[in-house]
């Protein structure tokens, strides 16, 4: 049921109306209590073909570009790593819809063996929305109350020092289980765990 309070939460948050899932194929996707939230809520519900990551590339390279850069690739598994994960995460979902541009893939080109792809100017998501002529102008103004209310500096400030505390508590945690002959213990954390540090500075 944890995935459905998961998918209101990202409804409430969205700009626009959800009308559909695409979703990967394991057990916590496609389910009963999922299948019939769609149909109650009249979202289309599909799934890619299994072991076909590219039916869903263009979500799947955000693993690395959102999640993986800022969380890294460490095994967190206890409730208070959640709970700093959580909070990463509530920062991290202000700090790359407004902040972070990226590039969209408008056109690619096969000539033999080169192939060449062009594509659109880098934008952040939010200016993406304010430039959609299918977002009401209430919408655009909520968010560009909140985005004229937030400072990237303070935000990237925030998640390094989030960064920071998962570290200490997965150093933590690695501590404990060493002293604790009966837990097998996993790899020592680095300090290069985190594939981006947040506190560079912005250029």
């Amino acid at each position: 049921m944890g995935i459905l309070l998961q998918k209101k939460e990202i409804r409430k948050r969205l700009p626009f109306e959800l009308l559909g899932i695409d979703s990967d194929n394991g057990s916590e996707f496609i389910n009963v209590h999922l299948l019939n939230y769609c149909e109650r809520e009249h979202i289309t519900f599909t799934r890619s073909r299994p072991y076909r990551k590219n039916d869903n590339c263009f979500v799947e390279q955000k693993n690395y570009s959102v999640v993986r850069r800022a969380i890294g690739y460490l095994r967190y598994d206890t409730e208070k790593e959640l709970k700093i994960m959580n909070e990463m995460y509530s920062v991290l979902r202000v700090y790359t819809n407004f902040f972070l541009p990226s590039m969209k893939l408008i056109e690619k080109t096969r000539m033999r063996s080169k192939v060449t792809k062009k594509y659109d100017e880098p934008k952040t998501p939010y200016r993406r929305i304010i430039e959609s002529k299918d977002v009401s102008k209430e919408i655009k103004e909520k968010l560009t109350k909140e985005y004229n209310s937030l400072n990237p500096a303070l935000l990237k400030r925030e998640l390094d020092k989030l960064q920071r505390k998962l570290s200490k508590e997965y150093d933590r945690k690695q501590r404990k289980k060493e002293l604790s002959p009966n837990i097998p213990n996993i790899s020592p954390l680095k300090k290069n765990n985190f594939v981006y540090n947040f506190s560079e500075t912005i250029k």
